[in-house]
């Protein structure tokens, strides 16, 4: 079987570790547990060509990627890199987090993740996505689990082409 390594990237809160929770167990809990160093977790996810093996690193956030020790993120096959959508802190140096994210390692497909959708109304949600940068970016609701699954199973799906 196929496995990849997936790092989950994003500042402190943003939602990584109840993002995960949903993908793997359909369960979100509103205590607040920092992640320390990193937590592995596996979920095997179907794609057209055939079942891949997710190995899913949960970082724990910081200020900024460059903070994470280099060999945390080396060999990574998929990122999914993750904000606040209620917090305009955890995304306004988003340009110069992924193009750091890019040149470290190139060819390596991004998500990029607006989180806590759940907690804004549309009109909010569409002034937002006004000031991200010009790159495709998923809203979704690690609470809820909105796009949770469908962001993985892209992410999978862009991997193994």
């Amino acid at each position: 079987m196929n496995s990849k390594k997936v790092i989950l990237l994003g500042k402190y809160g943003v939602g990584k570790t109840s993002l995960i929770r949903q993908f793997m167990h359909k369960e979100f809990s509103d205590a607040y547990l920092t992640t320390i160093g990193v937590k592995i977790e596996k979920k095997i996810v179907t794609t057209n060509e055939g079942p891949l093996a997710m190995i899913i690193w949960d970082i724990a956030g910081e200020s900024s990627h460059r903070k994470i020790p280099p060999s945390y993120k080396l060999g990574s096959q998929g990122i999914i890199y993750v904000f606040d959508l209620s917090r305009l802190s955890t995304y306004e140096a988003l340009d110069r987090e992924l193009s750091d994210l890019k040149t470290l390692l190139p060819n390596v497909p991004i998500s990029l993740v607006g989180n806590k959708k759940d907690l804004l109304n549309e009109k909010d949600l569409d002034t937002i996505a006004a000031k991200l940068p010009l790159v495709d970016v998923t809203f979704i609701s690690a609470r809820t689990g909105e796009n949770v699954e469908k962001l993985f199973h892209d992410l999978a799906l862009a991997m193994v082409r």
